[in-house]
């Protein structure tokens, strides 16, 4: 006895159709606006499925490290997390103005992996290894800028900075025009300080060159007329005392 053929699987849109024609218009807009949501996500690029891969494997390392007890586990898992924060500035760092080389932000591993965002800030790990610290250098010693456990607070205390650095940087720049290129004329004339140090040591060192070719030639000339005067005094006595 032959098993009865599965019958066709339903075709949703049809009754989506059916519900869109019969709803209201509040209804029949919810819907689109469904639809147009599912098929973006359906349809994302690859460039964000291969950024969130990425995060799924860091967030893999994290869990792995956590349950394992080895210091170049714990280590990895710190440098996973800081890499994690430098995907989130990401954005905010392509939107710095051209010519700005003031941020090189890179994680630099070692004993203790350090996020740098400038050479006076940068964000480590606390000992429980899951809260951020955004520490800064100062003149009057090292401050602590934010410390949270969140990637977004963290992104947002970096943004902050960030932000105030480029006024600063605005200000030098403004100052510098305002006073006729004061900086600029002041390495110009270091530069002239430091090219005539330049010339005067090597006139100094020609002058030396000089004096002490000058003393060979008279120490070889001293040196030969002592030798012929020992010459002459040996002939003498030798014609005196020995040939006589």
């Amino acid at each position: 006895m032959e098993e009865p053929l599965p019958a066709p699987p339903a075709d949703t849109r049809d009754d989506d159709l059916k519900d869109a024609s019969s709803a209201t218009p509040g209804e029949r807009l919810s819907l689109l606006v469904e639809r147009e949501r599912f098929a973006r996500k359906d349809a994302g690029s690859l460039d964000e499925r291969m950024a969130s891969l990425a995060n799924a494997l860091r967030r893999a390392r994290l869990e792995n490290a956590e349950r394992s007890a080895a210091i170049s586990d714990l280590r990895a898992a710190e440098i996973a997390r800081l890499e994690m924060l430098g995907d989130g500035l990401a954005p905010v760092l392509a939107q710095l103005p051209e010519g700005c080389d003031i941020f090189d932000v890179g994680v630099a591993p070692g004993e203790k992996p350090r996020l740098f965002i400038d050479q006076i800030g940068f964000v480590e790990m606390d000992r429980d290894r899951r809260t951020y610290r955004f520490l800064q250098d100062t003149r009057h010693g090292r401050v602590t800028l934010c410390e949270s456990d969140g990637v977004d607070d963290l992104v947002e205390a970096i943004t902050a900075y960030i932000a105030h650095r480029l006024i600063e940087r605005e200000k030098a720049l403004a100052i510098d025009y305002a006073s006729g290129g004061a900086a600029q004329a002041i390495a110009v004339k270091a530069t002239a300080a430091r090219d005539k140090a330049t010339a005067r040591d090597d006139d100094a060192s020609f002058s030396s060159k000089v004096a002490r070719a000058a003393a060979f030639i008279v120490e070889f000339f001293g040196a030969a007329a002592f030798f012929a005067m020992l010459a002459v005094l040996a002939a003498w006595i030798y014609r005196t005392y020995f040939t006589g």
